[in-house]
């Protein structure tokens, strides 16, 4: 619901491009910071605990956008708010892992994140609507609302049994060592350059559509992008158990290029509903099929850390995006801050295609489908 409105009612309250995109990037700023004690949190106290955490701070946040409207406290609230989706990602995430089962895992995962762009397609046509109709007091009471049934529903889930810990000498490794392992490097870079092209769409595009003219509803763009997102994780995670993440991965970090692309060119309707089906192609694929190559790559004892550490590539983008991206926007319009982000996840499909696995020959071949995953658990003896 926050995606196309939050902007705007920054906007509202007087800040310029660069303190909305600011304030916008706190909330990354916060998945960033407390990813990785939440993902040791998940693999020490079970995912149940990061469940309870994120819908608690769900129902809390909002009450700070309708308390504060300074842009140095707006700044904190967003920062607050971004534990919400650390420790509820990263908690439900490593549950599904933990209980699908190894040779269907793509396909369930798959499943499992279709809630994701359900949420994108109901919030910000609802988000819009209750803004434009009954204004920003009943937009955050109702997100408050909708996230204590989430903490009423995570309080039902039982932690799965969980893999005893195996104690070896360095088995319980630090955050540094994890992130440059071979296995977790490469995709947390690709989700760096992904997370500033997403962070870009979700802070900048309504206002982007606001500046052109066009007539065209921002919160429409977002549904597009999600109908399609839904549309390929209903077959992407089922796929990949047949043919490999790589293929899937390859193939939504393009789609998010091309989306890019179409955004820095957009000046109709129509090249605006191409760059949303475009977002939603690479929405339903690079997130849930490198989540899932992650839960090919990592031992139930490991894998609240793992996650935790490679999606802070992606927080890491999220939060660069807007006050950078900001600035460029101010600089020399949005059309050109598109093109920047285009060539970054450009940038991002060629560091997976080349450095994917142990070597360029098998990288390139695991990336186009051809191999299977040197990193994963099952084909490490």
């Amino acid at each position: 619901m926050f995606l196309p409105t939050l902007p705007v009612y920054i906007q509202t309250v007087g800040a310029s491009k660069q303190e909305i995109g600011i304030v916008m990037g706190g909330f990354a700023i916060g998945l960033l910071l407390f990813r990785p004690i939440l993902g040791r949190l998940a693999d020490e106290y079970g995912r149940k605990l990061l469940l309870l955490i994120g819908t608690t701070v769900g129902v809390l946040a909002p009450f700070g956008y309708l308390a504060f409207t300074s842009i140095p406290m707006l700044m904190l609230v967003r920062v607050f708010h971004g534990i919400s989706l650390a420790a509820f990602t990263t908690g439900y995430i490593a549950l599904v892992a933990d209980l699908a089962p190894v040779a269907i895992r793509g396909e369930i995962i798959g499943y499992m994140s279709l809630t994701t762009p359900i949420g994108l397609a109901i919030g910000p046509v609802l988000g819009g609507y209750l803004a434009a109709t009954t204004g920003y007091p009943t937009l955050f009471l109702l997100s408050a609302g909708l996230a204590f049934i989430g903490v009423v529903c995570a309080a039902q889930v039982i932690n799965p049994p969980t893999q005893t810990r195996v104690q070896t000498v360095g088995n319980d490794r630090k955050f540094w060592q994890i992130l440059i392992s071979p296995r977790v490097r490469v995709p947390a870079l690709v989700l760096l350059m992904v997370g500033i092209s997403v962070g870009a769409v979700h802070v900048f595009v309504s206002l982007f559509i606001q500046s052109t003219q066009v007539n065209f509803n921002a919160g429409l763009f977002f549904t597009i992008a999600a109908m399609a997102s839904f549309i390929f994780r209903l077959f992407a995670g089922r796929a990949s158990d047949r043919f490999g993440r790589g293929l899937f991965i390859t193939f939504g970090i393009a789609a998010y290029t091309l989306a890019s692309f179409f955004l820095w060119q957009a000046n109709s309707t129509y090249v605006f509903i191409l760059a949303a089906l475009a977002e939603g192609c690479g929405g339903g694929t690079v997130m849930s099929m490198i989540t899932t190559m992650m839960a090919d790559r990592s031992l139930p004892h490991e894998r609240g850390r793992i996650f935790a550490i490679c999606i802070a590539g992606f927080d890491l983008g999220i939060a660069i995006a807007p006050p950078v991206l900001g600035f460029v926007a101010e600089t020399v319009g949005y059309n050109q801050m598109f093109a920047y982000t285009a060539i970054l996840t450009f940038i991002g499909l060629l560091i997976f295609l080349t450095f994917s696995s142990k070597n360029l020959s098998t990288s390139l071949r695991f990336a186009v489908g051809r191999a299977e995953d040197a990193y994963s658990v099952n084909n490490i003896n």
